[in-house]
Parts: structure tokens; sequence; C-alpha cells
């Protein structure tokens, strides 16, 4: 019976990289498989899935307009899916992760979703906050702090590397915008972003 998957963590866990082994793995069975990935993260190109360590895939744009339900039947009906693996999933909507949850219940397709929980605030992304509630099957995916302990949090820096503590939500960047943080140490950044020194 399919299921739909949410697969979370902070930056940098390799979301991507797992994303692109379980497409793999599919394939490998002579399945198919649709990707897709936000339209708004451009950092290497439309169109693409690529991981930190360097696998890249073809992957279809969502974006706020996107019809999941009718895009993946038609989809299905021309070539019998196996699976549908997103990417960014935080940037889904409420009803698009709905949507998905359909896909999964009407076409008993598995939906498997690979995203961040939280923003740079520490607060929830859309798509993530009803992915959680509604997913099937959840997991995390661990990163590190810099201290060994498990990263949970993703602290957003500016252009001279120091940690922000105010923005809007969703600005895309790399490992040179964000780094991944224990909760402790995220704390410290966000508390000294928030009350910078001033030197006189």
């Amino acid at each position: 019976m399919a299921q739909l998957y949410f697969y979370y963590s902070a930056m940098n866990a390799g979301k991507s990289t797992s994303l692109l082994q379980s497409a793999h793995n599919y394939r490998e069975q002579g399945m198919q498989v649709s990707l897709y990935t936000a339209a708004i993260d451009d950092r290497y190109g439309r169109g693409f899935i690529r991981s930190r360590i360097g696998l890249q895939e073809n992957a279809l744009l969502f974006d706020a307009d996107t019809g999941f339900l009718s895009a993946i039947r038609e989809q299905h009906q021309a070539g019998s899916l196996s699976c549908v693996l997103i990417d960014e999933a935080q940037f889904l909507s409420r009803s698009q992760v709905d949507e998905l949850a359909r896909v999964v219940d009407d076409l008993d397709i598995p939906v498997l979703c690979f995203g961040i929980r939280t923003d740079f605030q520490g607060e929830m992304f859309p798509g993530s906050s009803r992915l959680l509630a509604i997913a099937d099957k959840l997991q995390e995916l661990k990163t590190v702090c810099t201290c060994g302990r498990k990263a949970t949090m993703t602290v957003r820096l500016d252009a001279s590397g120091q940690a922000v503590a105010a923005g809007a939500q969703v600005e895309i960047g790399g490992n040179d915008r964000y780094v991944s943080k224990c909760r402790r140490h995220y704390r410290q950044l966000m508390d000294a972003a928030a009350n910078p020194v001033s030197i006189s």
C-alpha cells in the first residue's frame, strides 16, 4: 500500500542525496519515477536536483500554481509511475501537500517528500507543517553541529558570515548562507544577532 513520507532535517543533512539514491533504487528495478523540485531554488540552474556531493538529476519544477494530482495522474496514465519524489518540500503549500496525499490515496503511488522542518527563525514552513501533520511516515535525516551534537536548527548568515535574526522566511542559499547548529548554539548565535555589541 502506498504511503506519504516526509524526510526532514536541518540544512546540509543529505536530503537531496537521499532523494537521488531513492530514485536510483526504483529505476534499478525497472520502475518509473517522477522527480520535482521548487522553481524558486535556482542555485544549480532550473530543473535540476543536485546534491552537495555532486549527484544530479533532471526534475520537473513546482511553484504555487502547480496542481500535483492532475499532473501526476497524467504522467501515471502515460507511463505507470511507481514513485513521486519531491525535493525542497518545505516550499509546498498546505493544499499541495493535501494533493500529494490524494496521489497516495487515490492513485496508490508512494510520495517521498524531502525538506527542511523549520526556517532560520525556528518557525515552521507551511509545507513542512502540513507534512508533519498528515504524512504516514516521518523520518529525520541527521546532521551535526560544530560541537558534535545533533544539529536541528538552521542559522542564516549575512555576507560577512554573521548570524541573521530577522528577514524574509525564504531566501535561497547554500553553505555560504546557512549552517546547521544544535539548539544551544543556535540560541547563542540568535541572541548575539538580535543584540549586537556596538563598538564606539
